[in-house]
């Protein structure tokens, strides 16, 4: 009798450890697939990427920026136009999401200096994870304007002279002349030549300024 008891224990007890073990199986298994879990493993087994000082970054930009409307420190965004491979593999794809930043604006002195833009690279959205970059900087100047200059202050003195002309001989013109050319040049003196501009579409060329890790 007391065998049959024992053997009905040991029986009961032995079935109990099997159901608990049943019960916590998928529990465990469900925590091992749970996304956060997952990515801090793939983080401790994948070992971290270095892309080095000096790859190039080739990006075309989706916005315009102008130093007639753009300031310190405005961003605008662009697409890497060619993959960053690391020993011969791709670490970041053609098409990565590329934050500019414009670094600084000046819309140049009046009659002497131009405009000038310079911008660099910011950040890089890699497979959904913004990394930050630090990179060269691009500068686009706008085009000289002293031809326009001459024109504006030509302009003044022909009208000068004219007026100068008709109201008091030669003698008028020359003054005429003199003074309109002074009006022409103080317009000069009072406007800003043409702004620098970068272009939506416009593809510039960049270079890492520190290591990149991935």
């Amino acid at each position: 009798m007391r065998f049959v008891t024992g053997f009905t224990i040991l029986t009961l007890a032995a079935l109990s450890v099997g159901l608990t073990g049943c019960s916590t199986a998928p529990e465990s298994t469900a925590e091992a697939k749970s996304p956060g879990v997952v990515e801090t493993i793939k983080r401790a087994v994948t070992p971290s990427v270095i892309v080095e000082q000096g790859t190039r970054l080739k990006i075309r930009t989706s916005d315009s920026v102008s130093t007639k409307t753009s300031f310190d420190g405005e961003t605008f965004m662009g697409t890497l136009m060619e993959p960053v491979l690391v020993a011969g593999n791709e670490v970041i794809p053609k098409g990565t999401p590329a934050q500019f930043i414009v670094v600084h604006t000046d819309e140049g002195g009046r009659v002497k200096g131009v405009a000038s833009l310079s911008v660099r690279v910011a950040k890089l959205t890699i497979n959904g994870r913004a990394v930050s970059v630090e990179s060269s900087i691009v500068v686009r100047n706008a085009p000289a304007s002293k031809k326009n200059d001459a024109v504006k202050i030509g302009v003044g003195a022909g009208i000068g002279a004219a007026i100068g002309a008709l109201a008091g001989g030669g003698q008028g013109a020359g003054i005429g002349a003199a003074s309109g050319g002074a009006a022409g040049t103080g317009v000069v003196l009072a406007t800003h030549g043409k702004p620098a501009v970068i272009a939506a579409e416009s593809v510039l060329t960049f270079r890492l300024t520190a290591p990149l890790t991935l």
